[in-house]
């Protein structure tokens, strides 16, 4: 699963990297990122030319639910089966977007304690995670916007740290990914496979991050593992 990443990249770099245009909304380093926090996201949406990053609220609220708080439940979605969940399968289909990180976290037991581990891409590039959006509207007219990352089985450097791992796409995928007028999920589910182990590097990190409260640059810096 996905459950505390980090993004520190400026927004003149996640512009170049994601190739953004219009507005860009005003981004934070964040080191200990939580579900239910605004986070960026870039999609495309019909009608409107180019990627656009927008913040969305991590935790996918389905248009139909009667309770915004339900997102809380659903910060991550198994590609494997998202296409027949109802709360997945329509934003598969129409409303994909790529969320940017710096790394993200997993924890490992070591001695007796769960250890916080970052993973990163081994370039230091930011990672792209595949995940679907939503609009939910309340019945005051309130509308919301969240979000969902997708996750796929460990690839064999993470197995150790946990069995799921969030989807990563690689920039020749994002077109496709992206693209609204794909609604075909059987030409999109190659794409959800594991990311490559040589591609990522990870280290144990300190204890702070295991409170979202503790939001800084010494969250993702390498410490010793307990022996």
């Amino acid at each position: 699963m996905c459950g505390r990443f980090a993004l520190n990249t400026s927004a003149e770099d996640l512009t170049k990297v994601f190739q953004i245009v219009g507005d860009v909304p005003a981004i934070v380093a964040r080191y200990n990122v939580a579900p239910s926090q605004a986070i960026a996201a870039v999609r495309r949406v019909a009608g409107e030319e180019g990627r656009r990053l927008v913040l969305l609220k991590w935790g996918l609220v389905p248009a139909w639910a009667k309770d915004p708080e339900s997102g809380a439940r659903m910060i991550n979605a198994r590609a494997e089966s998202a296409a027949e969940k109802p709360s997945f399968r329509d934003a598969l289909k129409k409303r994909r977007c790529l969320i940017p990180a710096s790394g993200f976290y997993e924890w490992r037991e070591i001695a007796g304690r769960k250890v916080p581990h970052f993973i990163q891409r081994s370039d230091l590039q930011p990672l792209a995670f595949a995940g679907l959006w939503e609009s939910w509207r309340s019945p005051d007219g309130a509308s919301l916007e969240s979000c969902t990352i997708l996750t796929t089985e460990a690839n064999d450097l993470l197995k150790p740290l946990h069995d799921r791992m969030p989807v990563i796409l690689d920039p020749s995928a994002f077109d496709a990914w992206l693209d609204p007028t794909q609604t075909n999920v059987e030409l999109l589910k190659p794409l959800l496979r594991p990311f490559a182990s040589e591609a990522l590097s990870v280290f144990p990190v300190s204890l702070r991050v295991n409170s979202p409260k503790n939001d800084d640059p010494s969250c993702i810096e390498p410490a010793a593992a307990p022996s």
